[in-house]
C-alpha cells in the first residue's frame, strides 16, 4: 500500500493561527492529511485544542481529528461541524464504541478507532468492519517527542493480515528508523509532527517518510 503522511500540529499549538496556517501551507503539496490532537486533560494530559480551533485553522488537506477525550460521543456534532473529515475515538474512552462509530458515519465523517500501546488488539476486533481506519499509538498519548514503543508492531502486523486493505495509522516517536519498522509491520499512514517541523526542510522530510520501507 502507498505510504501516506498525516502531519500533526501538536508541536505548533503555542503559535498563533497565522503561523500555524503558514506552516501547514508549506507542506500541503506533499502531505496527505493534517492531524489534530484533541485532548481534554482527563482521558490524557494535557488539555489542547477544541472544535473552535479545528474549524478556524484553514487547510486544503483533509482534517484528521484524533479525539483523546472521555465520552467522545458528546463532542461528535461539534467536530463534524468544525470540518473534520476523519474522526478517531479511543476504544478505552467510551462504553459504547459501536454506537459512537455509527454516529460519526451518520454525521458524514469517516469513523476510526484507536488503542493505547498497552491495549490488546482484541479490544477493537468487534469494530473493525465499522471503521475506515485504525490508529495505533506508539507512545503513551499526551505529549510530543516521546520514545517509540516497539511492542505495538506485532499488533499492527496481525491486523494487516486480518485486514489487508484497511488504513492503519501509527502515531508517536516517528523518525527515519522507526517509520521503517512501522511500514514493515503494515502501517500505511504515518502521523508525525516534531520530526517534520523541526527539520530545515519539512517537505523533504515528508518525502523521506513516504519513501522509508
Amino acid at each position: 500500500m502507498e505510504t501516506k503522511v498525516s502531519v500533526s500540529i501538536l508541536t505548533l499549538l503555542k503559535e498563533d493561527k497565522k503561523v500555524i496556517e503558514e506552516m501547514i501551507k508549506k507542506i500541503e503539496t506533499c502531505a496527505d492529511y493534517v492531524h489534530f490532537d484533541v485532548m481534554d486533560g482527563k482521558f490524557v494530559p494535557p488539555k489542547t485544542i477544541g472544535p473552535k480551533e479545528v474549524k478556524l485553522i484553514q487547510t486544503k488537506l483533509p482534517k484528521d481529528v484524533h479525539l483523546m477525550v472521555e465520552n467522545p460521543l458528546q463532542y461528535i456534532d461539534e467536530y463534524v461541524y468544525a470540518g473534520s473529515d476523519i474522526i478517531t475515538i479511543h476504544v478505552e474512552a467510551t462504553v459504547d464504541p459501536r454506537y459512537c462509530l455509527e454516529y460519526i458515519r451518520k454525521k458524514g465523517a469517516k469513523p476510526a478507532i484507536s488503542i493505547k500501546p498497552k491495549t490488546p488488539l482484541s479490544a477493537i476486533e468487534p469494530y473493525l468492519d465499522m471503521v475506515d481506519m485504525v490508529l495505533f499509538m506508539s507512545v503513551e498519548p499526551g505529549y510530543p517527542r516521546q520514545k517509540f514503543i516497539p511492542s505495538v508492531l506485532p499488533k499492527i502486523k496481525k491486523l494487516r493480515k486480518m485486514k489487508p486493505y484497511l488504513d492503519i495509522q501509527i502515531d508517536g516517536g516517528i523518525n527515519e528508523e522507526t517509520v521503517k519498522l512501522a511500514v514493515d509491520a503494515g502501517a500505511n499512514i504515518i502521523v508525525s509532527g516534531s520530526f517534520i517541523f523541526d527539520a530545515e526542510d519539512p517537505e523533504k522530510m515528508i518525502s523521506t517518510l513516504k519513501k522509508c520501507k
